[in-house]
C-alpha cells in the first residue's frame, strides 16, 4: 500500500497544506498560510483532535437527545471536520456549509470526500451574504467558524450579523461560535456584549489559564434563547485532557464588565494571534 503524502495548493486565500498523520491511517492536518484550520480522520470522523472542535462537538451534543438529526448551517469549512462528525453522530442531519474559498472547498473534496448520502451541501459563498439570504427559522444549529488567515472578519462581529444568526435560528435554536483573543479580552467581552443584545442565554466555554490573562487562546461562545445544560457541558468540558471552564450567570456578566455592543460601522476584526498561537491541542 502506497503511504500518503502531503499535498500542497495555493488556493483562494492562501496557500493550503494537507498532511497526513503517521499515527492514524486516514487522518489529515489541514493549514492554510501555515495556520492549523483543521483536522480530520476519514475512518473515525467522530475523533475531534482540537480542542476548540471537542468543546463544540460537547455542545452539539447536548443540544437535542442523542441520535436526533438536525438542521445545521456552518459558517467556515476548513476540512468539514465538524459536519463530518455531526453526519456520524446524528445520522440524517442536514447541513449547509458555506466557505468563501471555492479553492479551498475543491482541494478538500478531491482529497478528503465526503461518505455518500452525508447530508452536507457545500456552497462558496461569504459567509454573512449567505446568512442574509437564507430562510426564517431554518436551523437548528449555527456554528461559526470562520478565520480569514487568523482572524475573524469584522462583518461577523455586530449585531445586525447577531441579529441575522437569530432570524435564521429556530426558536429551540442554539449558535455557537470559535473566537480568539487574550487578556484584557476587548475583542471577546465585545462579542459577548453584542449577542446579549440578541440572545437571553449566553455561555463561554475556555480553558482557564485563557480566561486568566495567561496566553491567547481559542474560546466557543454559545448563545440561544432558552437555558442550556450547563452542568452537563461543564462535566464534558472538564473531562478534556484540556480541561475547560463553562463561564455563565453572574460570573459571565461581570466578565463582559462595561464592554458595549459592536455596530456594523465600529467593527473590527479579532486580534492578530502572537506567533505560536495556534497549534494542534
Amino acid at each position: 500500500m502506497n503511504e500518503p503524502i502531503p499535498v500542497t495548493r495555493d488556493v483562494d486565500h492562501g496557500t493550503a497544506k494537507l498532511m497526513p498523520d503517521v499515527d492514524r491511517e486516514r487522518a489529515w492536518l489541514l493549514t492554510v498560510d501555515g495556520a492549523p484550520q483543521s483536522y480530520v480522520d476519514l475512518d473515525e470522523p467522530e475523533h475531534l483532535e482540537f480542542e476548540y472542535a471537542r468543546r463544540l462537538g460537547h455542545v452539539l451534543d447536548i443540544v437535542a437527545e442523542a441520535r436526533r438529526p438536525l438542521d445545521v448551517l456552518h459558517l467556515g469549512g476548513g476540512a468539514l471536520t465538524l459536519p463530518r462528525y455531526l453526519a456520524a453522530t446524528r445520522p440524517g442531519s442536514r447541513q449547509d456549509v458555506v466557505e468563501a474559498d471555492r479553492g479551498l472547498l475543491d482541494l478538500v473534496g478531491e482529497h478528503l470526500p465526503l461518505s455518500e448520502g452525508a447530508g452536507i451541501a457545500l456552497h462558496a459563498a461569504d459567509a454573512r451574504a449567505w446568512l442574509e439570504s437564507a430562510p426564517v427559522q431554518s436551523a437548528d444549529v449555527l456554528v461559526a467558524d470562520v478565520f480569514g488567515g487568523s482572524r475573524v472578519p469584522a462583518h461577523l462581529t455586530s449585531v445586525t450579523y447577531a441579529r441575522e444568526t437569530a432570524r435564521v435560528l429556530r426558536g429551540e435554536g442554539v449558535y455557537l461560535a470559535n473566537l480568539a483573543d487574550a487578556a484584557p479580552f476587548d475583542f471577546l467581552r465585545s462579542q459577548l456584549a453584542t449577542f446579549a443584545e440578541v440572545f437571553e442565554e449566553l455561555m463561554l466555554i475556555a480553558e482557564p489559564a485563557v480566561l486568566r490573562g495567561r496566553r491567547f487562546g481559542n474560546a466557543v461562545l454559545v448563545a440561544a434563547h432558552h437555558p442550556i445544560d450547563t452542568p452537563a457541558l461543564a462535566r464534558r468540558t472538564a473531562s478534556d485532557a484540556f480541561p475547560a471552564r463553562v463561564e455563565h450567570g453572574p460570573a459571565l456578566r461581570k466578565f463582559i464588565g462595561g464592554a458595549r455592543p459592536v455596530r456594523d460601522e465600529d467593527a473590527v476584526p479579532s486580534p492578530v494571534p502572537p506567533d505560536g498561537a495556534f497549534g494542534i491541542g
